[in-house]
């Protein structure tokens, strides 16, 4: 039996704001822990964090590693490599999990590689096999056209990166965690490489992962002048419009509202595919929508194994109506 014990999440920041997505993985990590009945810890590299981690304890954290150096404002992937394995190797976590963000697809496959362990990478499901303390990863493969599941065996810790936007953060109202502050003397001139200079990409327009309703677009919808039906739809249900992988590529609509495996990954209470067959890429980036509603022509479509409703139908036709009935009810 393996003498490693715990599931352990790495935490990232941007100018010392904790990132959403830690708060997700803090959720799935919290269920994992109590299956397995063992902690729950977060490694945070950074500078000036420590107000930031007092919360975290009612996110269903038990541990809180601050690795402290003002090298950590900024990301040098070796420094923090080199600072994560001595954590990990210290720690001895069963199972690691790491956000499917740049950073973390950056510096993950490093661990793996350095502690000589299995790495599944942009995992949408994670649960502990039953009868054993296995972790079972889901991810897309083949080029996102199967849904694949791994397990490690015999290797640990059981590494993943995650998807962001799959799982849902938990609160525990009073909870505590334990803060343990390593202090590091660590210099930029440390590190292979320089950071001449950090551009800001420019900020999305769009933040469809908190819309609570989302109305989706394909290829179905025949032209970008028929996306005008579903912006229309959305706007009467005072939702964001979307759309699959196709439409975005014919310039039908913004790179920025793409939902899938390359895209966007939500998970409103209401969820509309209009046109949409249900390619696995896309079905990854929605498919845990709190209710789905699909209107497509073809009744063999993949979309209507995921969906809670289903309208065999011309979206051109169904659209307006659907419209026109909820512009009377909400008259």
């Amino acid at each position: 039996m393996s003498q490693n014990q715990g599931v352990m999440v790495v935490g990232e920041h941007f100018k010392n704001e904790i990132q959403d997505v830690v708060y997700e993985l803090l959720g799935k990590g919290r269920k994992l822990a109590d299956t397995l009945n063992v902690n729950l810890s977060i490694v945070f590299l950074g500078s000036d964090l420590d107000k930031k981690l007092e919360d975290l304890g009612s996110y269903g954290v038990d541990e809180v590693i601050y690795v402290k150096s003002p090298v950590f404002r900024d990301y040098y992937s070796d420094l923090y490599v080199d600072t994560l394995i001595d954590t990990i190797q210290e720690r001895k976590p069963e199972i690691l999990l790491i956000a499917a963000t740049p950073t973390g697809r950056d510096f993950a496959p490093r661990i793996s590689k350095r502690l000589n362990v299995g790495l599944t990478a942009d995992c949408t499901q994670l649960e502990i096999e039953e009868g054993s303390r296995t972790l079972l990863q889901t991810c897309p493969t083949y080029g996102g056209n199967l849904m694949a599941t791994m397990k490690a065996i015999d290797s640990y810790p059981q590494m993943s990166t995650v998807a962001c936007g799959i799982f849902e953060p938990v609160r525990i109202p009073n909870k505590k965690a334990e803060i343990i502050i390593i202090k590091k003397d660590i210099k930029k001139e440390d590190s292979v490489s320089k950071i001449l200079k950090s551009i800001e990409k420019e900020k999305q327009t769009v933040n469809l992962s908190e819309a609570e309703v989302v109305v989706a677009g394909g290829r179905g919808l025949g032209s970008k002048e028929n996306f005008k039906m579903i912006e229309e739809l959305a706007e009467v249900l005072n939702g964001e419009i979307a759309g699959s992988r196709v439409p975005v590529e014919l310039g039908w609509m913004e790179k920025e509202r793409q939902i899938g495996q390359t895209g966007a990954i939500v998970s409103p209470k209401l969820y509309i595919a209009c046109g949409i067959s249900g390619a696995i890429q896309h079905l990854v980036g929605m498919e845990n929508s709190d209710v789905i509603v699909a209107i497509n022509k073809d009744p063999n479509a993949s979309i209507f194994e995921v969906a809670h409703y289903g309208i065999v139908g011309d979206v051109n036709k169904i659209i307006p109506e659907l419209i026109k009935e909820l512009k009377k009810r909400n008259e």
